[in-house]
Formats: C-alpha cells, structure tokens, sequence
C-alpha cells in the first residue's frame, strides 16, 4: 500500500527531496493590546478546550546537522486539503524541536494507537534521548524517522509556517503515507488518555 501511495503522490508532482524551511529569525512575540486580551483566565480556557477529544501524533523528523533524529507529542495535528494533499500540525514558537524540524525541511507525522500511552510521554519530556529503545525506520521518501508499531504515518515536505499567536502553524505536503487496517487510536481528553468504546 506505501509504494502505491508514493507513487500516486510522484505523478501528481510531489517533491522527491525536502529541502530545509528557514525556522529562524522565529517571529517576533507583540505585545498584546488590552483589548486583545483573553476575557477569561488561561487555565479556564485551557479548562474549557480540554473537553474537545483529539488524536496523538509524534512528529518526527531527521536532522542531520543537528545529530539525527528528533521529535516531540503532536496533539494538534489535522489534515487540510485533498488536492493538493496537505496536512498542518501547531507547534510553540518557543519550541526547541522545531528549528531542528526546519532545518531537516520534512517531518513524518506517526499517528499513535490507543497502547502507545507511554510512546507518547517519551516524546512530550525535553531534554532526554527521545529515541532511545523506540524502533524506527526511514520514511520512504524523506528519510523522517518512521515509528515501529504506529497504526499510520504520514511522510511529509514543510509547505508553509504561518504565525498563530504563541504558535506557529505548519503545513506539510503529503508525499507518502500508509496505515495499519486493525488498531483503535489514542485519545486525548481533559488531560486523560483514553481510547474508543463499544
């Protein structure tokens, strides 16, 4: 299923190599104005957002300038477009992960099945080998590291970063993707992991 997959995605002309994404200068933080301001505290924002259930990803991406492989917990990821296949995923401006993301010009986004509770947990810590006992393997078309046992994967070039307030929002090219056809997600909800009922 892969290779029908990248070879779907070459005929409708998508890139073959990533080419790095200039993370840096990162985007100025403003000051924000008074009225711009939330009309609620942050933890009952965060509260109130925590009740919309989402997916976890890993994305994961190959930076050989900054010593091999990197990445971190996704829950903001989505899919954007069919045609042309894009997807985007929202990451901290102040992220030390993403520069190396950037640098490497590509990223896999590795959709975690509802068993992968402590993958995710690995990839959320900064500053520990994130890697270390996790089995991978190269993403068909950019090399992004691949996580063993994921239920799907999405390889993909950087397309565009745009500016959301403390984020940064980016939108991937889907060059190559597959899945597993058996395997309930992991979910995120109200800052509990969980996974689908009967």
């Amino acid at each position: 299923m892969a290779a029908t997959a990248v070879r779907y995605l070459r005929s409708v002309g998508a890139a073959t190599a990533a080419e790095p994404y200039d993370a840096l200068p990162r985007p100025e933080l403003r000051t924000v104005r008074d009225d711009e301001r939330l009309p609620v505290d942050p933890a009952e924002f965060r509260r109130v957002l925590g009740h919309f259930a989402s997916g976890v990803t890993v994305v994961t991406a190959y930076d050989e300038e900054g010593g091999g492989p990197t990445g971190f917990a996704c829950q903001s990821f989505a899919s954007l477009s069919l045609d042309p296949p894009l997807v985007a995923f929202m990451v901290a401006r102040t992220s030390t992960t993403w520069p190396r993301i950037a640098r490497a010009g590509a990223f896999c986004v590795n959709v975690l099945g509802a068993d992968q509770g402590g993958l995710c947990r690995a990839f959320a810590v900064s500053g520990a080998d994130k890697f270390a006992g996790v089995g991978h393997a190269p993403a068909p078309v950019t090399g992004s590291p691949r996580l063993a046992s994921v239920p799907a994967w999405i390889d993909c070039t950087i397309s565009a970063v745009h500016t959301g307030g403390d984020h940064l929002i980016v939108v991937g090219r889907v060059e190559a993707l597959g899945a597993e056809e058996e395997g309930d997600p992991l979910l995120f909800h109200r800052g509990r992991f969980g996974r689908l009922g009967a």
